[in-house]
């Protein structure tokens, strides 16, 4: 490495990211318990990400279009899963000019969001997150649409360390989607996360590729994506291949091809659901325009919530004024501690507004995850209460920009 920082960093921060940089690279642990630097922070707390997820409400609805047909269901779900890759994972760079660390949820922070009905089949979808953990953070969520009998439940958590000049962080958790079929059936599929490498820290400019081989499991068929990105001498960004497969036999139906930022193929097999010939096409994202998440009304926010909670910070951070978000971000961690200790004194124990952490096996989980051995057999499972709050018997009014 140089012994200066690039040209991305604020001049008044290089010699602090400099240390930050030289502190990662002899730190031993988790680094998500590390403090960056202001300007590489996000004024968007970890809460708001599940809402990735349903950024194209669309799609994930038309994952019920297939009732009789698991193979076109698998392709649906496997193009939904794609679709939510460049929001996860590049829009803070269109947005912010690289990636930002999102700011560390507390325990019981809550974030509520809805995105309209485009039309009365395709029905309301909501979405329901709470950080349920704070050491080590996991976030727990729940995304449903009641009309075409579609939920998503699940939790994420990372490992991060730094090799080779980069970060890795190990997504922990998986979410398990049900659809509920019109006769009364319903089939659940297990979805886990792929590695995550942060490259260009020394630059000031972290952009992410994503690794190694994620899941999606049920419903007759394995889906298996792998991840490739640019490589120091070559390889294309943000590269994936998609197999699904009979998930008995293992014999190979479709494979799809292509970068999930862009665009991607069918190189083997076909859907008349899917890639109008003769382009073979399966996904465009120059076509898909991201529809973001209307959140609860103002005057009905409650002082968990997020955008709340975090209000100051966020202002503060968007403004460039790094020391009031930094006192007001200090305050909030103090409060917080302060809440533990007194919890502790007094012999209580945090209790989850939505969620508990079930100690007893998940089955569903253990059965899909035993059609693959590329998964852990067992994980953590929050179970959703089914307390959706009041402020979500109506529709709200958009919030999204």
């Amino acid at each position: 490495m140089a012994e200066t920082a690039g040209d991305a960093v604020p001049v008044a921060q290089r010699s602090s990211w400099t240390s930050f940089l030289k502190s990662i690279a002899s730190f031993s642990g988790d680094l998500s318990s590390m403090t960056a630097p202001p300007f590489i922070l996000s004024p968007v707390s970890l809460t708001e990400f599940p809402a990735y997820w349903c950024e194209h409400p669309a799609l994930f609805a038309s994952i019920a279009d297939f009732p009789d047909d698991p193979a076109g269901r698998a392709l649906a779900i496997l193009r939904w899963f794609i679709v939510t890759l460049k929001g996860q994972y590049t829009s803070r760079i269109e947005s912010m000019g690289s990636e930002k660390k999102p700011l560390n949820p507390v325990l019981g922070e809550l974030f509520y969001g809805q995105w309209p009905a485009s039309s009365p089949s395709q029905g309301r979808t909501d979405l329901l997150v709470e950080q349920v953990s704070h050491h080590p953070p996991i976030t727990a969520y729940v995304i449903e649409n009641k009309t075409k009998g579609l939920r998503l439940r699940g939790h994420n958590a990372q490992k991060t360390s730094f090799s080779g000049g980069s970060i890795i962080v190990k997504q922990i958790g998986h979410a398990i989607l049900t659809v509920n079929l019109p006769n009364g059936k319903k089939e659940e599929y297990l979805i886990n996360f792929p590695r995550l490498r942060i490259d260009g820290l020394w630059y000031g400019s972290p952009y992410i590729e994503l690794a190694e081989t994620s899941h999606i499991i049920g419903g007759g068929y394995v889906t298996s994506i792998e991840y490739k990105g640019k490589g120091y001498f070559s390889g294309k960004s943000h590269s994936f291949k998609a197999s699904v497969a009979r998930a008995v036999g293992g014999t190979e139906e479709y494979v799809v091809d292509g970068t999930w930022h862009l665009n991607s193929k069918f190189t083997k097999g076909s859907h008349p659901a899917f890639a109008p010939k003769p382009s073979g096409l399966f996904h465009d994202m120059t076509a898909l325009p991201p529809q973001h998440v209307d959140t609860t009304p103002p005057a009905k926010m409650g002082e968990w919530e997020t955008r709340r909670l975090w209000g100051l910070v966020a202002k503060g951070i968007r403004e460039g004024d790094f020391d009031s978000a930094s006192r007001e971000k200090g305050r909030i961690e103090v409060e917080q501690r302060e809440r533990r200790v007194h919890e502790k004194e007094a012999g209580k124990v945090w209790e989850g507004w939505h969620f508990d952490r079930e100690v007893t096996p998940d089955l569903v989980y253990e059965h899909l995850a035993g059609l693959t051995k590329s998964i852990p057999l067992t994980e953590d499972m929050y179970v959703f209460k089914e307390n959706w709050p009041m402020v979500f018997v109506e529709d709200w009014p958009s919030t999204s920009s």
